[in-house]
């Protein structure tokens, strides 16, 4: 069991029957009353967020959760493919299971799946990806760096604005996170 003093951003919790991801807190001492932690969260399940107060010294359950790693295999009706590199199991995730993760799911890349009960809920992909440009405005010669940006379409799909300089071909990195260009890579 976590208690309130436990908590940290990212701290993965039980609450309410359900596992949540805290995503911000602040610990509260009012001048009457009891001390609480307003505790902003969300549902790892049904992605809704949600902002509780928990009194100081309450607890709140550690979910049955596990990552695995796998190997992303290939895309198709049924679904996205990945083998876990271990035992060699396969799995087949649902669109819904994937989300927009699947805009940075390459042949090969490894994949954390997060499982709540057995069941996996949700995939992570590594902070940083390297793409390559299929689809982009041509470059004008004199743009530079620090100039304006346009939308290029990656070989996932993802579409991300990038440099005016750039162009169809080039490799770049890109913060899965936000969803935007990083840098150019050789």
């Amino acid at each position: 069991m976590y208690e309130t003093s436990d908590f940290r951003k990212g701290l993965k919790i039980e609450f309410e029957g359900s596992p949540y991801v805290i995503t911000d807190f602040q610990h509260i001492s009012p001048g009457k009353g009891a001390a609480f932690t307003r505790t902003k969260m969300k549902n790892l399940l049904t992605l809704n967020t949600i902002e509780r107060n928990i009194r100081s010294g309450e607890r709140v359950g550690i979910p049955n959760m596990e990552e695995r790693q796998y190997q992303f295999m290939y895309a198709d009706n049924e679904g996205y493919h990945l083998m876990d590199q271990k035992n060699f199991e396969q799995i087949a995730l649902s669109e819904k299971e994937v989300g927009d993760r699947k805009n940075y799911f390459q042949e090969g890349a490894q994949i954390g799946v997060l499982f709540y009960n057995d069941k996996p809920i949700t995939v992570e992909v590594p902070t940083f990806v390297n793409l390559t440009i299929v689809e982009t405005q041509p470059g004008l010669r004199g743009d530079t760096v620090s100039g304006g940006n346009k939308p290029a379409k990656l070989e996932t799909g993802a579409v991300v604005n990038v440099p005016l300089h750039l162009n169809e071909g080039d490799k770049i990195k890109v913060d899965t996170r936000e969803n935007t260009y990083v840098e150019k890579v050789n």
